[in-house]
Formats: C-alpha cells, structure tokens, sequence
C-alpha cells in the first residue's frame, strides 16, 4: 500500500508541535547537550590544563589508551606533545568526549520516542488516532520521525557547538587545531543517524506495548547501556574508537534497525495497538 507523505509529515509535524510547545520537555531537551557539549567538555579541559593532575587514575587511563592505538599516525602524534597534559587532553577530546557525546542523540530521542504511543494512550487520543484514516505504518513512520528531526537537529547543533568551544579553548594550547579528526566525522554523521533510529525504533516498539510512561520507561532506558559500555569500554582500553570500528557499530545497527522495522511491521497492528490501552 503507498503511504501518504502528507499524513505522515502531519502526524510528526504534530508530536514536534507539542515538543517545543512544552517548555518542561523543551528545557530538558536543551540542558543535555549544554551539560556534555558544552559544561562538561569545558570544564575538564580548563581543568587539565591549569590544574597540575596528580591522579593516577588519569595517567593509566591515558597510557591505556595510547598504548591502544595502532603504532605511527596519530600514536607519534600524541607521543610528540610538549607534556603529559597535552596528551590528557588529546585522548580526552578525540577519544572519551566522542562516546559520551552519544548520550546526547541516545537520550534525546528515547524520552521523545517513548512518549509517542504511550503519550497519546495517557492523554486518551490514541483511539481517535487508530480510527482515523490512515494506516497502522503511516502512523507509526510518523511517530519516528516526530523524534528523529528534532533529535538530529539537537545533535548536529550541538556537535557545531561543541566544535567551537573546545577549538576556542585548545587551539590556544597546542598552537593549532586537535578537532575535528576521521573519528568525530564519523560519530556525528554516520553513526549518530543510525543509533538514533535504532534507539527510536526500539522505544516506539516499547511504547506502543506499554500502558504506562514509567512502564516504558523502565524497559527503554535499557537502550544506553551500550553507550556506557562504550564509555567503560574506552577509559579501560578495552575498545579504542577508530574509524573501522565506527563504521563496522553503525553497519551492524543498520541490520538491526531494517530487523526492528520488520518486527514493527508484523507485530503491530490496529487491534494490538487498541488492545495495549485497555
């Protein structure tokens, strides 16, 4: 069956209207990126940079992570700075920032995907919604992309933020530019698309099976825990990010997303949308 472009962009043009028309939601959705794009990133390079680091913690996490990265390239790169803290604030930037900077789209887009169907089932507009004339894939198409636009948005706008705040604060430093690298590119353009639908697609498939925001809640925050294994993952040297790493993560979430869209599509229909919110 051909699906209505303008019902679909109708339905997310809706749910983005009731997004930035609430401030509670639209404040929350602002103050994430400011806290790890802008505060946090911010502050521990100020932080590294003027205050003389004595923890030894730091200094085995940054050895583990230059130890971990293939020999010549970027290895001698940072091997070459002028001190210990340089190179702190290389790996911190290019390496450890870049998976927290995932929380970013992962969050985002799971508090609006979760509020979808389960938002509509609180506020008892579902049923309207099931009755009207369109179809169970127009209406859930329109749901992800209510929170993937507004989500990329957030995101794109807060990697150029971020671009500018740590250049502004390191370019004095190390006498030139340590950002962008292949890395960041790829983390923002590549991968942030594709982990942001599959975090929607996994909470959309969530709310539309749950009676309850907390229900859903509970079950879909389970979603950032591969970033925060990612994070561990890094710092531990375990998994150091690089471009073959990032393209091979976002090549097998794309499997798992076209996976989540057939589950969606067989599983979810009229009668089982309209039998979760009795």
């Amino acid at each position: 069956m051909k699906i209505n472009r303008h019902v679909v962009w109708t339905i997310a043009m809706k749910d983005i209207k009731g997004i930035t028309s609430n401030k509670q939601v639209l404040i929350g959705l602002i103050i994430l990126p400011l806290i790890f794009a802008v505060i946090f990133p911010a502050a521990f390079i100020l932080l590294i940079h003027f205050v003389s680091l004595t923890s030894s913690d730091i200094e085995i996490m940054t050895n583990t992570i230059i130890s971990g990265l293939p020999n010549g390239g970027i290895k001698d790169t940072i091997n070459a700075l002028p001190s210990f803290n340089h190179q702190i604030i290389y790996v911190i930037v290019n390496y450890l920032l870049g998976s927290m900077f995932l929380l970013i789209p992962v969050i985002n887009s799971m508090m609006i995907a979760l509020n979808s169907f389960v938002g509509e089932k609180e506020r008892g507009t579902l049923e309207s919604l099931l009755f009207a004339p369109i179809t169970v894939k127009e209406l859930f198409i329109g749901k992800v992309l209510s929170a993937f636009v507004p989500t990329m948005v957030l995101t794109i706008g807060s990697f150029v933020l971020f671009g500018v705040i740590t250049t502004a604060i390191t370019y004095p430093i190390f006498n030139g530019f340590i950002f962008p690298n292949t890395n960041w590119i790829l983390l923002v353009f590549w991968l942030s698309p594709i982990i942001t639908l599959f975090t929607i697609l996994i909470e959309v498939l969530v709310s539309a099976r749950s009676k309850s925001f907390q229900e859903a809640q509970q079950i879909g925050g389970l979603v950032v825990l591969p970033i925060v294994g990612l994070f561990v993952g890094q710092a531990t040297g375990m998994l150091i990010i690089s471009p073959i790493i990032l393209l091979l993560v976002g090549l097998f979430l794309l499997i798992i997303n076209v996976l989540l869209l057939f589950l969606i599509s067989k599983y979810n229909n009229r009668n089982t949308l309209f039998e979760s919110q009795v």
